[in-house]
């Protein structure tokens, strides 16, 4: 007992000095950072689980000085590779508090104000997104999570309408090839087949061409297509697909409509883009990730159903020791998706809407799409770079002229090691090329040139 007491004590003094640290980094100018080798971790930090314990000054010194300076700072303006995150101050302040209250999320019996904040966000997203009253899902690891848990209920329901004619069936998953390989991984889970469909010179995917596709197959494997997966916003090149053609030719075939909005989707708030998403309010299923272009921190991903009891069907786990949250008719967001333990992760994005205000949301995304405008101006001026094509997004597709994979991951793997920005290298149709994304609204027209400069 003693010892729990000191323990008690510690942990307190401590609480400060951690606190001090986190709201340091929120505030601060994120350095860029590299990764470092096991070896040299292990020399630097030396043996950091132990019997009796290092403390946590010790430990909390570690990690700033030694662990910290080895992870790259995805919020840094000139952090271009994947998909960056930029989260606000308020997102990230309250990541923190959501974290130190450890609000368990996934009942409305055990969470039920937690739930109810985390569905204001999602009634915000499903309206920019057009989907009817009644929408409404839950927030998710990312969008892998997102992608496996729609296409779960999709393929729920498709079996549902057979009447169990189709329980031993395998279902067939129509998308590009420029979908998020997250997409090809969820039907290798659930012991599904993809049938490609071949997309136009930008990467996009069409109604026609889905239903061309469908139109090849023979009647029994027609029969055995339970979704169509369109994009809204490829991660390679930020191309949306024509999802009003698609969403009509998959209710034209009784097909469920999934739109993976994991980057892209963020968009829908920027009235310059907004045109570019229609047909998206067609979907029976739609994700976005607000770690990516929403401001919030790791991890979250807001999934949406059209009608959510598809997805409770599909999803809700049964329990003697689960009985007790199924006695009401409440909002359970372990229900909605694949999981059922689960913390709050929409909360930091519904503290910062609460905050900011949407009007706020709207001229961030602005922002960075008026900063890929002119980074587009700058590499079409530049007689030593090509455009591989326009941006729809914030994404920035450009080659070097003359240059090979080598040359550019070269310059890579230079640029980060001298703190100027970390891009890593791409390839369109086969050829070697160079991707910027820009999500951070603190990134500067003048951070595109400083890097454009470099590739002379």
């Amino acid at each position: 007992m003693t010892r729990m007491h000191s323990f008690d004590r510690r942990s307190k003094r401590l609480s400060w000095k951690v606190l001090a640290y986190a709201l340091n980094r929120i505030r601060m100018d994120p350095p860029l950072d590299h990764p470092v080798d096991a070896s040299v971790l292990r020399t630097r930090a030396g043996r950091t689980v132990t019997d009796d314990g290092i403390g946590g000054p010790e430990a909390l010194r570690i990690w700033r000085e030694v662990l910290a300076p080895a992870c790259i700072s995805v919020d840094h303006p000139r952090f271009f590779s994947y998909v960056p995150a930029a989260p606000t101050e308020a997102a990230g302040l309250f990541d923190v508090a959501v974290s130190a209250a450890n609000v368990y999320a996934g009942s409305w019996q055990e969470g039920a104000g937690a739930v109810f904040a985390e569905n204001e966000a999602l009634a915000w997203i499903a309206s920019l997104a057009g989907l009817p009253e009644g929408a409404g899902g839950t927030f998710v690891s990312g969008g892998t999570a997102g992608n496996l848990s729609a296409l779960i209920a999709a393929r729920w329901a498709w079996r549902d309408r057979a009447g169990g004619r189709l329980d031993r069936t395998r279902a067939l998953i129509a998308c590009s090839g420029a979908a998020h390989s997250s997409v090809a991984q969820a039907a290798r889970a659930m012991d599904a087949d993809v049938v490609p469909v071949p997309v136009d010179e930008r990467g996009r995917m069409d109604g026609d061409g889905v239903r061309r596709v469908v139109e090849g197959l023979d009647a029994a494997e027609r029969e055995r297509i339970c979704a169509v997966v369109a994009t809204a916003g490829s991660t390679n090149a930020g191309v949306i697909d024509d999802l009003s053609g698609i969403g009509r030719t998959a209710a034209g075939i009784g097909a469920w409509f999934h739109v993976d909005g994991a980057y892209g989707g963020a968009a829908l708030c920027a009235p310059s883009r907004r045109h570019l998403f229609t047909g998206v309010e067609l979907a029976d299923s739609f994700i976005v990730d607000p770690h990516k272009w929403l401001f919030a921190p790791f991890d979250s991903c807001a999934l949406l159903y059209r009608e959510p009891r598809i997805a409770r069907a599909a999803h809700t786990q049964r329990a003697e020791y689960l009985d007790a949250i199924h006695v009401r008719e409440e909002w359970n967001p372990a229900d909605y998706a694949h999981h059922l333990s689960r913390r709050p992760r929409g909360l930091p994005l519904w503290f910062s809407l609460a905050t900011h205000g949407t009007r706020a949301y709207t001229e961030a995304v602005e922002t960075t799409l008026r900063t890929t405008e002119q980074a587009a101006r700058m590499v079409t001026c530049a007689g030593h770079l090509r455009l591989v094509m326009e941006p729809e997004l914030s994404v920035l597709l450009l080659e070097r002229i003359g240059w090979a994979a080598d040359d550019y991951q070269r310059w890579s793997d230079d640029a980060l090691a001298s703190g100027l920005a970390f891009a890593v290298p791409t390839s369109w149709n086969g050829v070697p090329c160079l991707r910027l994304c820009i999500v951070n609204p603190e990134t500067t027209p003048s951070d595109v040139a400083m890097v454009l400069e470099t590739l002379r």
